[in-house]
């Protein structure tokens, strides 16, 4: 195929998913250094509620939302499948469940500590928003929903900006570590919303997957490591909000 036809392909693929949400980061992070008072007095919500008082037209537009975000991994899907490759040519399928979630399980195990740690210090230096990363009403829906937002910010994130874009990238010449900095700065890019800290982590943990996903060949352990990671910042923030002194609350 064309380099022209797949740099367009790139850029509309990313437009369309989470190069558009780095623009939306950049103008929110800008905004809020507008507002009186530091960063760390200003929250960063995710996972709120939609409908309040309204509980099953709030889960209707939870669940929307969920599969919605999930329209560009299936555009992915498509582009792959036409140039004869398909997902399995990135590592997300079924062919290896077992390694890839054992290797999912121990990476989010060494990030989910030093990404907590890190997050607390940069807010507590005045560098990063109070991240509540849900304010859903106390009903039956609210953990599997955080569950599947997990699970759907894992798939987009890393089926895009680590398996298609370092294939798309590769294809067009881009040098390994200019592929490297391009998908980390990406990845920083769309939580800038939450500060520089946000941004610092984000850029971090992308040099780490894409060093893994090198190694691995496969995107399957990333998807699995990052879900596991915000479901436990989901369903932990849940749970312990305002029940232990050490976890920020807006």
């Amino acid at each position: 195929m064309p380099r022209r036809i797949l740099r367009s392909e790139t850029v509309l693929v990313l437009a369309l998913s989470l190069g558009a949400s780095g623009v939306s980061a950049l103008i929110s992070f800008l905004g809020s250094l507008t507002k009186p008072g530091g960063l760390k007095d200003q929250a960063a919500t995710l996972n709120g509620s939609y409908a309040p008082g309204r509980p099953w037209l709030d889960l209707a537009w939870q669940l929307f939302g969920i599969a919605s975000a999930l329209i560009p991994v299936l555009l992915v899907a498509h582009l792959l499948l036409r140039e004869g490759a398909g997902l399995k040519v990135i590592g997300f399928d079924r062919s290896r469940p077992w390694p890839d979630l054992a290797r999912g399980a121990l990476v989010a195990a060494g990030i989910g500590s030093a990404g907590l740690a890190f997050y607390l210090v940069a807010r507590a230096a005045g560098f990063n928003l109070t991240v509540v990363p849900e304010s859903l009403p106390d009903v039956w829906w609210k953990y599997p929903v955080l569950i599947l937002s997990a699970v759907q910010n894992s798939v987009l994130e890393e089926v895009i900006v680590v398996g298609y874009l370092l294939r798309r990238l590769g294809q067009l010449g881009w040098t390994p570590m200019a592929a490297l900095v391009a998908s980390s700065v990406l990845r920083g890019s769309y939580h800038l919303y939450q500060g520089i800290g946000g941004f610092i982590g984000n850029v971090v943990m992308g040099v780490v997957f894409v060093w893994l996903y090198r190694r691995w060949g496969r995107v399957g352990p990333l998807v699995v490591a990052h879900a596991l990671l915000d479901i436990v910042a989901f369903v932990g923030y849940g749970l312990l909000a305002g029940k232990v002194g050490w976890l920020p609350t807006a």
